[in-house]
């Protein structure tokens, strides 16, 4: 039998080398910049969550470098850092739109949200109401219920626009009440849909829970039926919840999620994931998160972050088949 002598010194090298040393890159992690890729333009609640968590994890984890990638909704950036190398120092924040709602509504989005990437915590979520026009003589979920099978075809709701979970939480209540003639009404935008829910022009309409709509709320402008948090708000504990008016089937939150290159070091991910729980504890982020309408997560694990993912996925799949939505 022949030897390659060069092989052989190479693997008595590379024995030889402490234990230590091997996975390195892990265990001295991170030792460069990280990039946070936000694949939406600036502003909006995405950034109005990503760039205070990477302020307030510098002091943990470094410099992060925030990076905005917008395009095709979320879509362009995600696949940018689904391509990156899975070493940490790329970072994604996903959201409900480009990570289950994109993917189960077209079939050309250019990643895989579970088989492309690794999800490490769950930063926060954002919940929606139904919120009606102070004429509309309904003020439970019960009642609303009963007003729309007593008038067929009369009830609408408005949202921030087609394909946004907003719709599909509007569908998601037509099944559940059995209320089939409900008629959608996209804007291009919240704003937009509230302006003419104040005015009258629709009746009903399906948007997030924010600081400006509680206000319209409290000021007797528009009346939130109940939110679709599972629990209670904490910045508005008074609002029903939907499981608290008997419909929990009704839950939806749009959730933003850290999320890093399939197969990144489970080391690394859980770096990343101890880093965002500290920063998630702060009164101070906390406050931060609650003034731009998102709820602060009570757990950063990359457990909760990945089971959510996929069950999320699974939750809106058939509402998503029910009603034919297709985005391509």
């Amino acid at each position: 039998m022949k030897y390659d002598r060069r092989r052989v010194l190479l693997f008595a090298f590379v024995g030889a080398l402490p234990i230590g040393s091997r996975g390195a890159s892990a265990q001295d992690y991170p030792t460069r910049p990280i990039r946070l890729v936000i694949p939406y333009p600036p502003g909006g609640v995405v950034e109005a969550v990503g760039r205070p968590w990477a302020e307030k994890v510098r002091t943990l984890l470094g410099t992060i470098v925030v990076e905005n990638i917008p395009g095709g909704g979320g879509e362009v950036g995600a696949a940018a850092v689904s391509r990156a190398l899975p070493d940490g120092y790329t970072v994604l924040l996903g959201n409900t739109s480009n990570m289950v709602i994109s993917p189960l509504t077209s079939s050309h989005v250019p990643y895989d949200p579970v088989g492309s990437f690794d999800a490490v915590s769950i930063l926060g979520q954002v919940t929606q109401a139904f919120t009606v026009h102070p004429s509309l003589p309904v003020r439970t979920m019960t009642e609303l219920a009963d007003y729309a099978k007593r008038n067929p075809g009369k009830l609408s709701y408005g949202t921030p626009g087609v394909g946004s979970l907003n719709q599909l939480t509007g569908e998601l209540l037509k099944i559940v009440i059995k209320a089939p003639d409900i008629v959608h009404v996209p804007y291009r935008g919240a704003g937009p849909a509230i302006v003419d829910l104040m005015g009258g022009q629709i009746p009903m309409a399906v948007t997030a829970v924010n600081g400006h709509l509680l206000e319209l709320h409290r000021a007797g402008k528009l009346r939130i039926l109940a939110v679709t948090s599972p629990q209670p708000l904490r910045g508005a504990p008074d609002l029903p919840t939907v499981a608290e008016t008997g419909m929990p089937e009704l839950v939806a939150q749009s959730l933003t999620w850290l999320l890093v290159p399939k197969g990144t070091a489970t080391a690394v991910i859980k770096r990343i994931s101890q880093a965002t729980a500290k920063a998630l504890a702060e009164p101070e982020l906390q406050q931060i998160y609650q003034a731009a309408g998102v709820e602060p997560s009570a757990d950063a694990s990359p457990e909760t972050a990945t089971q959510r993912l996929k069950s999320e996925i699974a939750k809106w799949q058939p509402i998503v088949k029910q009603i034919g939505l297709k985005l391509d």
